[in-house]
């Protein structure tokens, strides 16, 4: 299999550029070919500018074992965070449950679908199986290669999004704790309001600043053998005495603004929960152990928190690496690629199982509105079949009786 170097400055939370680079070509004539079985297929045509050298040892090893099975577990991941988001929504968005913690979980949870429904047709089409450009090269066609890059820009725009709508749900989350909210309707409709328009800014702006992205990265076809081409994403070599600046400035402002700024602003918000939580005078803590639903909560929700930050911190960290020291990409961020992608889809998907152990609210509306039809709807069934039976056992029986006179004129006819 064939390998090269994608465009990391499209740096997508979930990873997207390393998807690229384990199937698409570079248009730039810098490639990678396997030692292993490089020589195994034609190389006319191909114009062998720098290689780089192939990487070995443990995590090259680890790299192509979970390549095999990387496509079909982030399927099954997708299939089902789309499912348990629709869930999350659903039960959010009920009438006695919208409350302004819940609309952003649930402009989080649609974040979350947009970023795995394109993903799957993706996957499916250069991951199930793996794909060669070699063999399969009508499976690297201008139009898949668009939908890379459309899969690709998409993912670091709803990740974008994902993040600033969990500082900005850190952010809320410890105001109420810090400063209690008027209750009352008008100020519940207030704080949604104010939950909206935050929402709002955020999706825009994510979009507006993500356009250098959008705008850097060229479609370019590149020449196997004979008649035969395929289409690739232009390298930008990043770590590399060619680094182009405008590049370099937008990695660097991508890996900062999206990932480093954001998960500090959730651990400076998370720590200030716990602290309110845990350290605060008596009179707070008898206040919080009277609301337990309130506290209970506030965990829920530094677990989600944190969840984010493990997931998103390592890859602003290793962004700034790939920029900055010679040679990361290929030998360290390339071999981990598909494991922080899987990592990141696994956090778009398990938000539903965490509500369901730590909120016993959730659990009781998600029961209303999906198990407890299902079961009345089974007991009906049930009772239907059982009267049904009933009746049929119980049908009189008509029973033919005679009399003297009946047998006797019987008897006569005979």
């Amino acid at each position: 299999m064939l390998n090269s170097t994608p465009n990391v400055t499209l740096g997508s939370a979930t990873s997207s550029l390393q998807q690229a680079a384990h199937h698409v070509f570079e248009s730039t004539s810098v490639l990678i070919l396997p030692q292993d079985n490089s020589s195994d297929y034609p190389t006319d045509g191909l114009q062998h500018g720098d290689f780089f050298p192939p990487p070995t040892g443990p995590l090259l090893n680890f790299h192509e074992w979970f390549l095999k099975v990387h496509g079909y577990a982030s399927v099954v991941v997708c299939v089902f965070g789309i499912f348990t988001n629709v869930f999350n929504i659903t039960v959010l968005m009920a009438r006695d449950m919208r409350t302004a913690t819940n609309y952003l979980l649930t402009f989080l949870a649609v974040s979350d679908i947009l970023t795995m429904l394109p993903y799957i047709p993706y996957t499916i089409h250069f991951y199930c199986p793996t794909t060669n450009p070699y063999e399969t090269p009508w499976k690297y066609s201008y139009g898949w290669i668009l939908y890379m890059l459309i899969v690709i820009n998409l993912a670091a725009t709803t990740h974008t999004i994902s993040i600033w709508l969990a500082v900005t749900l850190a952010a809320f989350r410890f105001n109420q704790i810090r400063s209690p909210c008027p209750s009352g309707p008008l100020a519940r409709k207030k704080r949604i309001r104010q939950v909206k328009v935050a929402t709002l800014i955020i999706y825009v702006t994510s979009i507006v600043a993500l356009i250098p992205n959008y705008i850097n990265n060229e479609i370019e076809p590149v020449p196997l053998w004979g008649n035969y081409s395929a289409y690739g994403l232009k390298e930008k070599k990043l770590g590399s005495p060619q680094d182009d600046v405008f590049v370099f400035a937008n990695v660097l402002t991508y890996a900062v603004l999206a990932k480093i700024i954001p998960c500090i602003l959730i651990l400076v918000f998370s720590g200030s929960l716990l602290y309110h939580m845990a350290v605060k005078t008596a009179r707070r803590r008898q206040r919080l152990s009277a609301n337990r639903q309130h506290a209970s909560t506030t965990r829920m929700l530094l677990v989600v928190l944190v969840l984010f930050v493990i997931t998103e911190l390592p890859q602003g960290i290793m962004f700034i690496l790939i920029a900055t020291v010679p040679g990361f990409y290929h030998n360290v961020y390339y071999q981990l690629g598909d494991l922080t992608d899987f990592v990141a889809l696994l956090n778009n998907a398990v938000n539903f199982i965490l509500y369901c152990l730590m909120s016993q609210q959730f659990r009781d509306k998600f029961f209303a509105i999906y198990i407890k039809p299902l079961c009345e709807r089974r007991r009906t069934v049930i009772t239907s079949t059982s009267e049904l039976l009933i009746l049929r056992e119980h049908v009189p029986r008509t029973v033919t009786t005679t009399t003297h006179e009946d047998n006797l004129t019987q008897n006569m006819k005979v």
